[in-house]
């Protein structure tokens, strides 16, 4: 079940909790697909937003009130927890997801198995940036490092805003500069320290 919002929203009470219709637990695929791995509760779609403000992400915060009131009734509240892969490499997103109180973790694996964290992203960014930047399938593995909540939004939505040219566009523009420097200053970290 999906819950689309509206300005309302905000005022309604935490009424209804429903799994993913596509949850497979013991399956180990991605959030975005509706699967998670082993041990981990599949994603909870809730309706009724008590607690819950897209505006708690700074990028969605930052748009204008024009453009958030047009995207307002297409974001979904989705719970993000603890361990739950986002999305596969190789495997192109469907969504994007903006995080109001989770954090997701970039993870980089070589050939050999070992892994790298390049990025996390918090309530300051968006999971997603080859949605709009035309890379479809993504590199990394995506996973939750900080259990919480965030929205997300459709593909062919997104896209829509991004060729509009409006405010969005800029900021996901902006944003990605920010999370190449991010990647850039993590790879060059891993590489001289050890934890």
């Amino acid at each position: 079940m999906t819950h689309r919002l509206t300005a309302h929203d905000n005022h309604q009470a935490l009424t209804h909790v429903t799994a993913h219709p596509h949850a497979a637990p013991d399956s180990v695929a991605s959030f975005e697909h509706g699967l998670s791995p082993a041990g981990v509760r599949s994603p909870i779609h809730i309706k009724g937003l008590r607690g819950h403000d897209p505006k708690q992400n700074r990028l969605l915060a930052a748009l204008p009130a024009a453009d958030y009131e047009r995207l307002l009734p297409e974001l979904e509240l989705v719970t993000m927890q603890f361990g739950m892969v986002v999305c596969e490499p190789g495997i192109e997103l469907q969504h994007a997801y903006f995080p109001t109180t989770s954090i997701v973790s970039l993870l980089h694996h070589t050939k050999n198995g070992a892994s790298a964290e390049t990025a996390m992203i918090g309530n300051e960014g968006v999971v997603g940036v080859s949605l709009f930047m035309g890379g479809g399938s993504v590199l990394t593995r995506m996973i939750v490092n900080g259990a919480g909540y965030g929205f997300r939004l459709r593909k062919g939505i997104l896209d829509e805003e991004f060729t509009r040219g409006g405010a969005l566009q800029q900021l996901l523009l902006r944003y990605t500069q920010a999370l190449i420097t991010q990647t850039s200053q993590t790879v060059v970290c891993n590489r001289h320290h050890s934890v």
